[in-house]
């Protein structure tokens, strides 16, 4: 962590100088800089990111005439910086809290979650695969009776009817899917 810190500043000190007066005063700020947001902030990392947020900032500048204070305008576009983030992250912060609100049940304070753990969702989904493979193996009547009336609804009556047989063998064939699903499911 800290050799990524002492490697970015190592860089930003080998800068060539430059024309950019205000450039030139952050290369030589640079740790007063840090050490004020890093006071605000409360957090080194994020003052060390801010710093770079600036130093890019500081960069794309043109030339500014008449400039008195190039450190108040440092330290101003540091608050700015500083300010934009934390409204980034206040922003952030409501969405996450507004999607939990409208997503999430809430019982006597603890989170009900309507989605199964992850492990059941995949052993769901072999069970699943499993089954959708052992309709598949089942003999074509067989198959087609059990689908007709197991998975799309119809009645043992109207399932004889579309498949042009008696409603026994219809019973028949859904007895026997079930006994041999179940024999290899079970």
């Amino acid at each position: 962590m800290w050799q990524g810190v002492r490697l970015r500043r190592e860089r930003m000190d080998s800068t060539p100088p430059t024309d950019n007066p205000v450039l030139t005063v952050f290369l030589e700020k640079r740790a007063n800089l840090v050490r004020f947001f890093a006071a605000r902030l409360g957090s080194v990392e994020a003052s060390e990111d801010l710093a770079q947020d600036l130093y890019l900032k500081v960069a794309a500048l043109g030339p500014i005439e008449d400039l008195q204070s190039p450190m108040a305008l440092l330290y101003r576009m540091g608050a700015n910086l500083m300010l934009d983030r934390l409204r980034h992250e206040r922003r952030a912060s409501a969405r996450e809290d507004s999607w939990l609100r409208s997503n999430h049940v809430t019982v006597g304070g603890e989170e009900v979650v309507d989605q199964p753990p992850a492990d059941e969702a995949l052993a769901s989904r072999q069970r699943l695969a499993k089954l959708i493979a052992e309709v598949e193996a089942l003999p074509p009547r067989m198959r087609r009776a059990f689908q007709l009336h197991k998975l799309e609804g119809l009645s043992h009556a109207e399932t004889a009817r579309a498949m042009g047989i008696s409603v026994s063998a219809v019973e028949k064939h859904v007895s026997g899917a079930l006994k041999a699903l179940m024999g290899k499911l079970g």
